[in-house]
């Protein structure tokens, strides 16, 4: 199971049900997909095959919803 937690232009934002416990959150897009942690801090994990341009959008765009993220997360996992 992986939810979406949002969708933005090309991007889907979602996470794997039964991956690590720390606070991450994968993007896909036609072109690649990343994952970015959420804890301790915003940064990326890893980056299979997204431009540079989509890589800093994409970051952009999981700054901008952090706390919407974290409320899924927590939703989803209850923690």
């Amino acid at each position: 199971m992986s939810p979406t937690v949002f969708r933005e232009g090309p991007f889907r934002f979602f996470f794997f049900s039964r991956e690590e416990e720390r606070i991450h959150i994968h993007v896909q897009s036609a072109d690649g997909e990343a994952k970015f942690w959420i804890e301790p801090a915003i940064e990326l994990a890893r980056n299979y095959q997204l431009s540079d341009q989509d890589l800093s959008r994409a970051l952009q765009l999981v700054i901008e919803h952090e706390q919407e993220i974290k409320d899924a997360w927590q939703r989803h996992f209850g923690r």
